[in-house]
């Protein structure tokens, strides 16, 4: 049997997935132990091994085959454009990828904004096809005071409940992509462990 390795990110959705994996009985309950300090965990009785990483590197490890398989928002596999195969939604881990300003501000949209984000492809993507031209700030972390200190006029982020933003004293302005976790796989590994990788998908639904 081939063994199969599996990235996952640190939080709710790696904890969602391996959910999932048990009841569809793809590895053992009490693999993963989430209050460890561990990042790898291996059920040789099944064949899986798990890998916990950063989100937005989910995609890197799957392409260059460091992980045979990966779960991995869709708003972080549209913004790294990882060559991967992307199997099939999950169906949980919902976000909305929005575009947000200063509550009670006009927000509208004009040409040299400065959007602080931690997505700059689908950023720029997506104000470029409405015909603005925008000076993207990359930020990795605490993006919604950006607008408050004056270091953008925009931010983009992903919004749950919104919550955080209203906080901060920021509104939503517009949506630009609704995401939920997929399952993609690395393009080698899906033909050398053909059988492993279909196996699995069947399990998980897909035929």
């Amino acid at each position: 049997m081939d063994k199969i390795s599996v990235a996952l990110p640190k939080g709710r959705l790696a904890e969602e997935t391996v959910e999932l994996f048990v009841k569809k009985g793809i590895c053992r309950a009490g693999v993963v132990d989430f209050s460890s300090r561990k990042l790898v965990f291996e059920d040789d009785e099944n064949g899986v091994s798990f890998l916990l990483i950063r989100n937005m590197d989910i995609p890197t490890y799957v392409e260059h085959g460091a992980a045979d398989l990966g779960v991995v928002g869709k708003d972080i596999l549209a913004e790294t454009r990882a060559a991967v195969y992307e199997f099939m939604d999950l169906g949980f881990g919902y976000c909305r990828l929005a575009s947000a300003g200063i509550k009670g501000a006009e927000n509208s949209y004009r040409q040299d904004m400065k959007i602080a984000t931690k997505y700059p492809y689908l950023t720029k993507d997506f104000f470029a096809k409405r015909g603005y031209v925008v000076e993207v700030i990359k930020l990795y972390g605490s993006i919604e005071i950006a607008p408050v200190v004056g270091l953008s006029d925009f931010i983009v982020d992903l919004v749950s409940t919104g919550e955080t933003m209203r906080k901060n004293g920021l509104a939503e302005v517009e949506t630009i992509m609704e995401s939920t976790a997929r399952l993609i796989a690395n393009k080698s590994s899906s033909r050398a462990k053909h059988g492993r990788v279909k196996e699995i998908l069947g399990s998980l639904g897909l035929s």
